[in-house]
């Protein structure tokens, strides 16, 4: 059944190209393979500041794991091969080899890798082994608590980050109300992160600014209270606006996780409009247009 198209916007949300690679975590316990998975994904919201973007995509139960304990998949984006392994290199041995009881294993399946693994080992100042199994590499590197088990090699392909949908409420509570049952659809979907805090964003940005010196800055045409100051595109009566990020490993992944989204937001009372967040289409490759979510569903 289709939503009230009369509160979607007709407008497209602008999304880019990056990198993606998945790591499987595991540990003791579902609490310690969590533990690892959050560190993991710390200070990873956006590249514009943080080099990365990152999140939680589910938890695996022990049948799901390599080595049969809980787990936890994580989704790691960048904008490019170089900046991906930097990445991986850094949370994998800063976050993950450092968390009790952890193992870190490769979940993608692609034709080129990364050797993140055949990096790490050297922690283990000579003591190192390596062990090959079913056509993989792994190397067991001592810590004090034990040993860390980890795979040397990691895939990666080529991505999709800037997904967006933003939720025009009469009220925060409303507005925010919406945007947490719009994250929670979205989590279902296969593929996907939301990569912002709890999955909403307060301070959506918009390329530029005044000032010389920045690459982005507030979102002004979606302040409510800068309306009278700004392009005025906000519907009277909106008092507060979220923004959904959506980072996924294919364009279909995204858009179904965008379109259970407003699905989901569209059943809050008090959400006047669901829009999106662009730049004219000259910025990003892909222009995903919201009225067209629910073609062929």
């Amino acid at each position: 059944m289709l939503p009230d198209m009369s509160r979607v916007e007709d407008t497209f949300a602008e999304a880019f190209k990056m990198y993606a690679s998945r790591i499987l975590v595991t540990a003791i316990n579902e609490k310690w393979a969590l533990e690892a998975a959050k560190s993991f994904t710390g200070f990873a919201t956006s590249v514009i500041a943080c080099g990365c973007e990152a999140g939680i995509e589910r938890v695996l139960s022990p049948e799901e794991t390599p080595d049969g304990r809980p787990g936890v998949s994580i989704l790691i984006f960048a904008m490019s091969k170089k900046s991906l392994e930097d990445q991986l290199l850094r949370r994998i041995g800063q976050c993950i080899l450092t968390c009790p009881t952890t193992a870190c294993f490769n979940g993608l399946e692609s034709e080129e890798s990364i050797p993140i693994g055949k990096s790490i080992r050297f922690f283990g100042d000579g003591f190192q082994m390596s062990k090959f199994l079913d056509g993989r590499r792994y190397w067991r590197i001592p810590v004090m608590e034990g040993e860390f088990l980890i795979e040397e090699s990691y895939g990666f392909k080529k991505a999709i980050g800037g997904g967006n949908i933003l939720i025009l409420g009469d009220s925060v509570v409303s507005a925010l109300t919406a945007a947490e049952k719009a994250v929670e659809a979205s989590k279902r979907v296969k593929d996907v992160i939301l990569p912002f805090p709890g999955g909403i964003v307060r301070s959506g940005s918009k390329v530029g600014s005044k000032y010389k010196f920045l690459k982005a800055s507030t979102n002004t045409d979606f302040i409510p209270h800068l309306r009278a100051h700004t392009s005025e595109r906000l519907p009277i009566g909106v008092r507060s606006v979220f923004e959904i990020v959506f980072d996924g490993l294919t364009l279909d992944a995204i858009k179904e996780a965008m379109r259970v989204a407003i699905e989901a937001a569209l059943e809050v009372d008090g959400v006047i409009k669901v829009s999106a967040g662009n730049y004219g289409g000259n910025l990003g490759q892909y222009n995903i247009y919201l009225k067209e979510l629910w073609e062929g569903v």
